[in-house]
């Protein structure tokens, strides 16, 4: 199957495809906040610049894409064109996920990752949101 779009096509609409700030992102963070919890966001000192950092709780928040960081959801499948790109560039994001995540353990710092998929769910973003407090206390 080929793309319906031009390679230059593709090209500008994934430039466009932003890191920071996403809708999800927005969402954890106002959650945390009306919740009394204060943060930094993208800290750039701890490995994999975490999304939401909460120092007084020595915990990271990193709110992932599904397609982005390879999540084993319907979102997180792979396109049917240029399907070994995307495998290796996805297996590598993986890759540095897990070492990211385990120089913070290293550390000291409590790790969670919350999945873009679970905040889609009204039921299921209220109740990962609810048990993201838990995490952090704990």
């Amino acid at each position: 199957m080929t793309d319906i779009f031009s390679k230059k096509k593709r090209s500008s609409i994934m430039s466009k495809i932003s890191g920071k700030e996403t809708k999800p992102e927005i969402l954890v963070r106002k959650f945390l906040f009306s919740n009394g919890f204060r943060y930094r966001k993208n800290v750039n000192g701890l490995s994999g610049k975490p999304d939401i950092v909460l120092s007084k709780y020595k915990s990271v928040v990193f709110v992932n894409g599904c397609f982005w960081h390879g999540h084993n959801c319907k979102a997180g499948k792979l396109p049917s064109t240029k399907k070994e790109f995307w495998k290796t560039k996805i297996a590598d994001t993986i890759k540095r996920d897990q070492k990211n995540y385990s120089d913070l353990s290293d550390l000291g710092w409590k790790v969670m990752v919350i999945w873009q998929c679970e905040l889609k769910n009204k039921e299921l973003k209220e109740t990962r949101l609810s048990n993201l407090i838990k995490e952090i206390i704990d």
